[in-house]
């Protein structure tokens, strides 16, 4: 039976006086997790939600998020977490899409509830879930959840929908993507299988947003091994120090971006850090020169990289600690994405999905136990995805003579510049070896000669600087002379960020 609130009662029945979460001055026990998540889920059934009935969660990481993951499973219903980056209109347009019957809420978005029951006709029951006095018309979380019996468990289960999963939108309008018990199931087990190595009194970091199916994993992974969930409400680089200082932390995730910003932090070295043993990284392409400072800045620390994306549940490859190698034999692997997890398989195909040669560059496609469902209310955009049984990720890489998997771009960012094919992740790993650069992103621009031009937007560290002919020389160092920036722009301003950590590159295209 691959139930996602299996693990739960395991961990009541295993664990029950162990730490469970940690949450500004809050801990609670295994046991008390299960009895308040069965509670929470029969104020979520005694107000009328069905199997099958999508909760919508809109809110920063706290505990609570953990618990609402588990109630809505225990409940039958179907989670819809929601990026919290979006406006409100992109948020009303999810609600439209997803049509849920509870929304939930912290205090941080308040002020936008009101325009989002305006706009919809599904959302029955609006619920408070943040810290401080519930406000009117809504429903607090925490007397629901005392003045609620427990309920017993629904037992949703196998191909039976957990959740509908917003893409990151980096290329339009995101789609939800539909996630059985089964698929994210089958992921986490891969996860906790592939090099994943609990130590005893495991305390891992959910810093990344729990909206995000990356952190999202780590929910259902860490209470599989019974470990301990410590949460902040979100990622700021001295929040990330102090939590992993004052928790003792073991493990956490980290978006490359968020990474960088870690170590740059002027006060990193006056924390103490020595209590973590693992690093897990993902959700976006990392640069080779922060892989290497992160090995250099946290020596004897453990790193865990996962490939994969939303469809996935979420992850398709991993390379593991003893693949990270900085020097001499192996060093190579570090530009790699690791080889397939367990519970999947993963080719490279060209336009008429046939198998390419090994080391050739083409479309990266994945099968599995892990695939996605399908998208909500789009089956022709299924149709094109989901094709006979492999997900068609969108993409590009080449596998080596081991199985190494090696990304190159998303497809619909590779450059076309006279006639050659440019992969801006590519630039952007020869810009990145420049000890000023912050952020980096490569993208193509009209040229009425070479049709596209490989144009680089770059943002210096504090207190750097450096030319863009610098930069432009810097990457015929590296790569070959077509496929370095031929303009160079240089920002002040962050680049911006979708929920997940990832550059908007349609977000420049449009600057």
């Amino acid at each position: 039976m691959l139930n996602l609130t299996l693990a739960l009662r395991q961990a009541r029945q295993m664990a029950a006086n162990d730490t469970a979460t940690l949450f500004l001055n809050r801990r609670h026990s295994w046991s008390e997790v299960y009895d308040r998540v069965s509670r929470f889920a029969g104020a979520l059934a005694g107000n009328g939600l069905k199997a099958g009935d999508r909760i919508a969660v809109l809110a920063l990481n706290s505990d609570r998020y953990l618990e609402v993951y588990y109630a809505a499973w225990w409940a039958g219903g179907v989670i819809v977490p929601l990026n919290t980056r979006w406006n409100v209109k992109e948020n009303i347009s999810a609600l439209n899409n997803s049509e849920p019957v509870v929304l939930l809420v912290d205090g941080h978005f308040l002020e936008i509830v009101p325009a989002i029951l305006k706009a919809n006709s599904s959302i029955r029951l609006t619920i408070y879930m943040g810290e401080g006095s519930c406000p009117g018309r809504m429903l607090d979380y925490e007397e629901l959840v005392n003045s609620t019996e427990p309920m017993e468990d629904v037992l949703r289960q196998g191909n039976d929908l957990a959740g509908i999963f917003y893409t990151g939108g980096t290329t339009g309008f995101p789609k939800g993507v539909m996630l059985s018990h089964t698929n994210i199931f089958i992921s986490s087990i891969g996860g906790l299988v592939s090099g994943f190595d609990p130590r005893e009194d495991y305390v891992f970091l959910h810093q990344a947003p729990m909206f995000h199916l990356a952190d999202a994993a780590m929910v259902t992974m860490c209470t599989m091994i019974r470990g301990t969930h410590a949460v902040i409400e979100q990622f700021t680089p001295r929040e990330s120090l102090q939590a992993i200082q004052r928790y003792k932390v073991r493990h956490t995730l980290f978006i490359p971006a968020m990474l960088g910003m870690f170590l740059q932090h002027p006060d990193f070295d006056q924390f103490d850090l020595s209590s973590l043993e693992l690093i897990s990284y993902g959700a976006s392409p990392m640069p080779e020169a922060l892989l290497r400072e992160v090995m250099e800045r946290l020596p004897g620390i453990e790193l865990w990289q996962g490939y994969g994306q939303t469809e996935l549940a979420p992850i398709a490859t991993i390379l593991r600690p003893e693949e990270h190698v900085p020097e001499g034999p192996g060093s190579e692997l570090l530009r790699s994405a690791g080889r397939a997890m367990p519970h999947c398989e993963v080719e490279v195909v060209d336009e008429d999905l046939q198998l390419v040669p090994t080391g050739t560059v083409g479309q990266i496609r994945v099968r599995g136990a892990n695939t996605m469902l399908g998208y909500w209310k789009l089956p022709q955009v299924t149709a094109e995805t989901l094709v006979d049984g492999w997900v068609l990720t969108g993409d590009a890489g080449y596998l080596n003579e081991e199985g190494y998997l090696f990304l190159v771009d998303r497809l619909k960012d590779m450059i076309i510049s006279g006639g050659e094919n440019v992969y801006s992740l590519e630039v952007e790993n020869a810009i990145m070896q420049h000890p000023a650069i912050a952020q980096c992103a490569v993208v193509g621009i009209a040229h009425e000669t070479w049709v596209e031009a490989v144009h680089a937007i770059v943002v210096l560290k504090a207190g750097q600087e450096v030319t863009e002919q610098e930069i432009i020389d810097l990457c015929h160092e590296y790569i070959a002379g077509y496929k370095c920036p031929r303009t160079v722009e240089i920002r002040e301003e962050p680049l911006p960020l979708s929920g997940a950590g990832k550059i908007l590159k349609r977000e420049l295209h449009k600057a």
